[in-house]
């Protein structure tokens, strides 16, 4: 049987490892490009069947034709998110799957890392240390015992997050569309709308998806709303968040603190190597010249598990569709 061929976009070296490891035993040809997939380089899917994308490829409607007028069959995104994804523009023409789950552990306890060290200021502690600087001055932080803990968007990230904030000592509150009032019976926590939330936070974490909804849930009117001196962190999506709108309220000491793991205008940079690069993002370098501010680089996800997670679904997506079985992720594209 002939194999199928997959072209892999943006591909890494951890990538390739993972699907060279697991992939020996699907039929399917692998090529992997280190290059996004763009306007510029949609031309490369000419003689292949399948397309694997990442979550900072441009695929928008002139991305879509080509690929269509080049036969590709499947377009399988090894992430959750697809809002890079023009689906109305797809028309049906090929179908779209992707990884709608892989370990919510690492994403919980990212944003877990994220607070604790943004807040005892422990990548500044370590900066010095290696200087030999051990002054302590400027390193204070405060106990999370007592706290209370605003969560928006109480899906299953969201919930062990709060499992391990309840061994803190946190009081955690949550918003969430969909209430699951069993739930938080079950994890000790209460279910509150967004102004009550905003009102009586000290931390206030981003586990929801970008939606229509949720983009720019965090504005300036919204972080009127706060309490003063609040932390954001936000390992969800970079558009949950007006960034122009934040940056005003760390100068105004609205917001005494944020971790951001993501970033609206991030797919120039994150998992790029720009150190011997200017970067030309006005709004990100001011974000990295506050003190009271961690950004990552989209890194909650980046454990074995995940990867591994990530790796096996996809080549059983596109394994399910060589097979003509039901595609279990599939994407609507209505």
């Amino acid at each position: 049987m002939e194999k199928t061929k997959v072209l892999f976009y943006d591909i890494k070296d951890y990538d390739k490892e993972f699907f060279k490891r697991y992939g020996k035993d699907y039929n399917i040809e692998m090529k992997f490009l280190r290059e996004k997939l763009t306007e510029e380089t949609v031309d490369l899917t000419k003689g292949f069947d399948v397309v694997c994308a990442f979550t900072n490829d441009d695929i928008n409607k002139n991305v879509i034709d080509g690929m269509a007028e080049n036969g590709i069959k499947l377009l399988a995104m090894r992430c959750a998110g697809f809002n890079n994804v023009d689906l109305k523009a797809i028309k049906n023409r090929f179908k779209v799957v992707r990884v709608p789950a892989y370990s919510p552990y690492a994403i919980a306890e990212y944003t877990i890392g994220m607070i604790l060290s943004l807040n005892r200021k422990i990548h500044k502690a370590y900066v010095r240390t290696r200087e030999g600087n051990f002054s302590i001055n400027g390193l204070m932080g405060f106990d999370l015992y007592g706290k209370t803990v605003g969560i928006i968007g109480a899906g299953k990230i969201a919930q062990i997050l709060i499992k391990i904030l309840k061994g803190f000592g946190t009081k955690v509150i949550a918003y969430d569309p969909y209430p699951n009032e069993k739930v938080a019976k079950e994890l000790g926590f209460e279910f509150v709308d967004l102004d009550t939330l905003y009102a009586n936070s000290d931390i206030i974490s981003l586990n929801c998806p970008l939606t229509k909804d949720t983009k720019y849930i965090i504005n300036r009117n919204s972080m009127n709303k706060m309490k003063d001196g609040v932390m954001i962190v936000n390992t969800g999506r970079g558009m949950l968040i007006d960034t122009v709108d934040l940056i005003e309220a760390l100068k105004d000491k609205k917001i005494g603190a944020a971790a951001l793991d993501v970033y609206e205008e991030e797919e120039d940079y994150f998992f790029e190597d720009m150190s011997n690069k200017v970067i030309e993002d006005d709004i990100l370098g001011r974000l990295l010249s506050f003190h009271n501010v961690l950004v990552t680089s989209h890194q909650a996800y980046f454990t074995e598990e995940a990867v591994e997670a990530i790796t096996n679904v996809t080549l059983n997506n596109i394994k399910d569709f060589i097979e003509g079985k039901e595609l279990v992720n599939e994407v609507p594209q209505n």
